[in-house]
C-alpha cells in the first residue's frame, strides 16, 4: 500500500502518447516560475530605491554582485553573456527547487478539487526540466565558441587530445567531452531533487507526529540542498561559459 502511494504521487499530469507527452504540471509551474522571475524584476526594477535598499530590491541586488562576482574571478575574459545568464539561470533553478519544501501529499490534494489525478508540483524532479536547461547552457557553449573562435572551433575536434595524427580518436573523445557536460549538468540537478522528493514521500507514511517532526527537520536539510543545487549548475554553466570564450581548448 505504501508502495503504491508513493509511485502516485511521481506521475505526472500528462497528455499525449508516446514522443508526443506532455507534462502539463511540469511546464505550468516552470512557467509560472518563470514569470514570478520576470515581473519581480520588472517591478522592482522600476521602483529602485537610492542609498540602502531594502527587502525584494536588496534581495535582488545582492545576488545580482554575488553573480557578477563570480564571474569576474572566474574568467578574465569580460563576456557580456555569462553573466546574465548565470543570474537566470539561478534565480529560476531556486525558484523550481523551492517548490520541493510544500508537504509531499498536498499538491496531490490541490489537484484533486480541480479534477486532476496527478500533480508534481517540483519541475526540477523531471528529467525532462533539467535536460531542456542543461541543453540550453550547452547551445549557448556551441554557440559562444563558434562566436569568439570561429570554424577554428571545428579544428578541437580533430587535434584534441591526442594530436592531428589520431584525428578519428580525437572526434570520438572529444565529442564524448562534449556530451557529458549536459548530460552531468541534467543527471546532478535531477538526481539530488528526486531523492528529496522521495524522502519528504517517505516521512508523510509516518504517524502525522512524526510527519511533522521529521518533516520539520528535513525541509531545513532540504532548503541547503535546493539552494546548492541551484549554485552548483549556475557555477558549472559559468564553467562552460567561461572555457568557450578561450582561445586555446
Amino acid at each position: 500500500m505504501a508502495s503504491g502511494d508513493i509511485a502516485h504521487h511521481l506521475v505526472n499530469w500528462t497528455v499525449g502518447q508516446g514522443f508526443w507527452t506532455f507534462d502539463l504540471d511540469t511546464i505550468l509551474i516552470g512557467w509560472v516560475m518563470a514569470a514570478i522571475l520576470v515581473i519581480t524584476s520588472m517591478v522592482v526594477g522600476a521602483r529602485l530605491q537610492r542609498g540602502a535598499p531594502a527587502g525584494m530590491q536588496a534581495w535582488l541586488e545582492g545576488t545580482v554582485e554575488f553573480i557578477d562576482k563570480l564571474v569576474t574571478d572566474s574568467f578574465p575574459v569580460r563576456d557580456p553573456l555569462i553573466a546574465p545568464v548565470a543570474l537566470t539561470v539561478f534565480v529560476w533553478i531556486l525558484l523550481m527547487n523551492s517548490m520541493d519544501v510544500i508537504p509531499a501529499y498536498l499538491p496531490g490534494v490541490v489537484a484533486g478539487w480541480f479534477g486532476l489525478e496527478h500533480f508534481r508540483i517540483t519541475p526540477t524532479v523531471n528529467l525532462n526540466t533539467t535536460f531542456a536547461v542543461a541543453l540550453a547552457v550547452f547551445g549557448l557553449t556551441i554557440f559562444t565558441s563558434l562566436r569568439v573562435k570561429g570554424f577554428a572551433y571545428f579544428k578541437t575536434y580533430l587535434t584534441h587530445p591526442f594530436g592531428k595524427y589520431l584525428a578519428p580518436i580525437n572526434i570520438i573523445m572529444t565529442a564524448i567531452e562534449e556530451i557529458t557536460k549536459p548530460l552531468s549538468l541534467g543527471l546532478r540537478l535531477f538526481g539530488n531533487m528526486f531523492a528529496g522528493e522521495l524522502v519528504f514521500l517517505l516521512l508523510a507514511l509516518l504517524p502525522w507526529w512524526g510527519t511533522l517532526i521529521m518533516g520539520e527537520v528535513w525541509s531545513l536539510f532540504e532548503s541547503l540542498i535546493i539552494m546548492l543545487q541551484a549554485f552548483i549548475f549556475t557555477v558549472l554553466t559559468v564553467v562552460y561559459l567561461g572555457m568557450a570564450n578561450m582561445q586555446d581548448h
